[in-house]
């Protein structure tokens, strides 16, 4: 398969322009560790709060007239659920979102606010739903990563990292579900600033995309077991098909991070960081506090990839 390249990337970028937020790389002094240093990329700060806008909008801005006539359906556990109701209501397209009945009720509720039909089911047949519903009505289906105008649009990300890092910035830390922002970003970085090491970062309970790299071939998870983590937009069984392909091309490691550290990362990147991370947004910085030894790096950016969060949940977290 084509490895999206810098002609697809800055394209994604013009398309996106004035729709998704060109988010800050944010300094953590705070967070200095023996010399070593951190920057954020805070994505929660999207119109959507998640990275997902940017391959969302550029998915559906890419779509031909009758592809847009003809609506499109998506399946997500949520933030891809916003994104993609969120640019089919700036493009005036009909969007069926199906949802996992495990999803937050603050992703769903948001969904639904875009003006997009969410259908709730089992989160063992959310990934068969759509494909079903795009036969039976001809919906155009918008991948939640396995797609190269998603993981273009997800690249724009590292762009950024790329235009706005310190000379330094030795590297960055990326969180991995499905792979369409870690496959993105670094290939972003890689065609720009290839002494940059990328390293990708997934809860240890749903570690598929690390088992991956480490065997060579796409290994799938049970539902059951990737489903354990709080971090509910990382649960994907297994990377893409195209993010795989990148991840293998590009990325220089992954690693994984407790539940306990990314609960703890949660609170602590609202207190001191003043910046409101789901545990999915969280797994990234996790990765910089307490796999120092693994992860490596003098001078780190780490993305927060989202903050949509149950506020019930932030405030047991910083409870805790």
């Amino acid at each position: 398969m084509a490895l999206v390249g810098l002609e697809e990337l800055r394209a994604a970028r013009r398309r996106i322009e004035g729709v998704a937020v060109r988010t800050p790389l944010v300094p953590a002094p705070w967070a200095a560790d023996g010399g070593r240093r951190l920057w954020l990329k805070p994505e929660n700060l999207q119109p959507t709060g998640a990275f997902k806008t940017r391959g969302a909008y550029n998915r559906l801005a890419a779509l031909s007239e009758d592809e847009r006539a003809r609506g499109v359906v998506a399946q997500s556990s949520g933030n891809h659920a916003q994104a993609v109701a969120y640019a089919a209501q700036l493009l005036g397209i009909k969007a069926v979102i199906v949802m996992p009945d495990t999803s937050p009720a603050v992703k769903v509720e948001a969904t639904r606010s875009f003006g997009a039909e969410v259908l709730v089911v089992s989160p063992e047949q959310r990934d068969v739903v759509p494909g079903e519903l795009a036969e039976q009505h001809g919906y155009v289906w918008v991948p939640p990563y396995d797609d190269p105008f998603i993981i273009a649009g997800q690249g724009t990300v590292g762009l950024e990292i790329a235009d706005d890092a310190p000379a330094e910035l030795d590297t960055v830390l990326v969180p991995v579900s499905g792979g369409g922002l870690i496959g993105g970003t670094a290939a972003a970085l890689k065609l720009t600033r290839p002494e940059v090491r990328v390293i990708g970062v997934e809860p240890e309970l749903a570690a598929d995309a690390r088992a991956s790299l480490r065997a060579g071939e796409r290994i799938t998870w049970p539902v059951a077991d990737t489903y354990r983590t709080i971090a509910d937009g990382l649960r994907t069984p297994s990377v893409g098909v195209l993010p795989y392909e990148h991840i293998t091309a590009y990325v220089d490691d992954i690693v994984t991070v407790t539940e306990d550290e990314i609960r703890a990362t949660v609170a602590l990147l609202a207190r001191r960081g003043r910046i409101v991370a789901e545990p999915s947004g969280a797994v990234a910085p996790a990765a910089y506090f307490h796999r120092a030894a693994e992860t490596g790096g003098r001078a780190v950016a780490a993305v927060v990839s989202g903050g949509n969060i149950e506020p019930s949940l932030l405030a047991e977290l910083l409870a805790g």
